[in-house]
């Protein structure tokens, strides 16, 4: 009775916070949590359950798989709005549950934050879980990726559902090997894009093999540490691919899944992965391809995931970017266009995103393309304009401003092409500064 009242109460809760116009958050599986840290065990769930985890990119990929489910007629249940610890996902279940606990969807699709993997699935049965990236981020709440990445590997040795990995990050690669009696593990993987490179770039980790620790040999890399590789020692690397990206063509928005051409609204190596490894999840249910085409060509995350929009005439890119990977990811794709173009980067150091914002020395300022401006923002503009400073950009077109309705106002007193980044707290009210010009 007590789990029959704490759903009853939450939807109550709800309900109130809906006629307020408001979403809740996790508020709801906050107070269920503290009321009964057990009420996982009531909800009863009998459809399959699909995880997406990864440093970057965890939204974009939970959204698109859910999309795909949805074109091809089936319900889904899934945290949509990026609520990704336990609280959040047990806030998504006691919204949709009826009052004694019952589930009804087809599937349910959740985004998962990489350190409550191993937490959130001791309580409700996982069938398939998506990996995509692991990288650094937020050390003082994470710690080092090598840390998170032990835990999940843990937590894999007894499981058995599917498996959906990046064969080209030498760091999601060796989740396979940590059930060698799971037969359910499906790797994916990209070849090699034009801008594709001979050495690293960017700040990467994996570069020695995890099991016999010799240095890791690399065909190519895409952008960080992701690529083809493999150790020359004991062969780690060389797995059989389930699904392959072929023929990427970002100038068209294409490329290529066993000879089925996907169109998509990004011009992002980034981009493709995520719907690798979308395909390569929702090709376990069976899903046909005609559906499949479709969710990825309509597909758009928007809300400051890669959201392109026009400002008083002018294009505007604005990306999230809460860690030097996404930043590169970011910079990169404003490498790869060879119009002019100026910058804002709004960086803060509040308690979601981190205190120690160390990983800004990181990011690669060097030699970016046709970029004639840059403006800094946030409670941290100056270590961000310092930081540009020291990578020999042109002092006199840096300028910082800690009010962000001054930053905004400056970049679009100029008629020139405008890409837009900004880490976790900050990226919401600089979305709002953009729109309300």
């Amino acid at each position: 009775m007590k789990n029959f009242f704490i759903v009853l109460i939450t939807k109550i809760m709800h309900i109130g916070l809906k006629i307020l116009g408001k979403n809740g958050g996790n508020i709801l599986g906050k107070l269920a949590y503290k009321w009964n840290p057990n009420i996982f065990s009531y909800f009863k769930i009998n459809s399959p359950v699909i995880a997406v985890t990864a440093t970057n990119g965890k939204t974009m990929t939970n959204n698109a798989i859910s999309y795909v489910f949805e074109k091809a007629g089936k319900k889904v249940l899934s945290n949509k709005e990026g609520n990704n610890m336990e609280t959040g996902i047990l806030s998504t279940l006691l919204k949709n549950c009826s009052l004694t606990g019952k589930i009804k969807a087809d599937y349910l699709v959740f985004e998962v934050d990489e350190g409550y993997v191993p937490i959130l699935f001791k309580y409700i049965k996982l069938d398939t879980l998506v990996v995509n990236n692991f990288f650094r981020d937020q050390l003082d709440r994470n710690g080092e990726v090598e840390s998170l990445i032990l835990k999940i590997y843990d937590f894999l040795k007894t499981y058995n559902g599917n498996l959906v990995l990046n064969n080209d990050d030498p760091n999601v690669a060796r989740l396979g090997r940590a059930n060698p009696d799971n037969e359910n593990v499906y790797y994916f993987s990209v070849e090699k894009y034009k801008y594709a490179s001979n050495e690293m770039k960017e700040a990467g980790e994996g570069k020695f093999c995890p099991f016999c620790k010799t240095r890791l040999e690399y065909e190519y890399y895409q952008y960080s540490h992701i690529g083809k590789f493999i150790c020359p020692n004991c062969q780690y690397g060389d797995n059989e691919i389930y699904k392959l990206g072929t023929n990427v063509d970002l100038e068209n928005q294409t490329f290529e899944v066993d000879n089925v051409l996907y169109k998509m609204k990004s011009n992002s190596i980034y981009i493709v992965y995520n719907f690798l490894a979308v395909i390569s999840c929702v090709s376990l249910y069976d899903i046909d391809t005609k559906y499949i085409q479709e969710a990825i060509s309509e597909f758009e995350l928007n809300n400051g995931r890669l959201e392109k929009t026009e400002i008083k005439g002018i294009p505007t890119i604005i990306n999230l970017a809460k860690n030097p990977t996404g930043a590169n990811v970011s910079l990169r794709i404003l490498n790869e266009d060879e119009d002019e173009k100026e910058l804002l980067f709004v960086l803060n150091d509040n308690r979601a995103d981190g205190f120690d914002v160390s990983w800004i020395w990181d990011i690669n300022f060097n030699n970016l393309t046709n970029v004639k401006r840059i403006i800094t923002s946030g409670t941290r503009a100056y270590d961000m304009a310092i930081r540009i400073k020291t990578s020999g950009f042109d002092v006199s077109q840096i300028e910082a401003y800690t009010n962000l309705h001054e930053a905004v106002d400056s970049l679009y007193k100029t008629n020139v092409k405008k890409y837009v980044i900004a880490n976790y707290t900050s990226l919401q009210p600089t979305r709002k500064e953009i729109f309300s010009l």
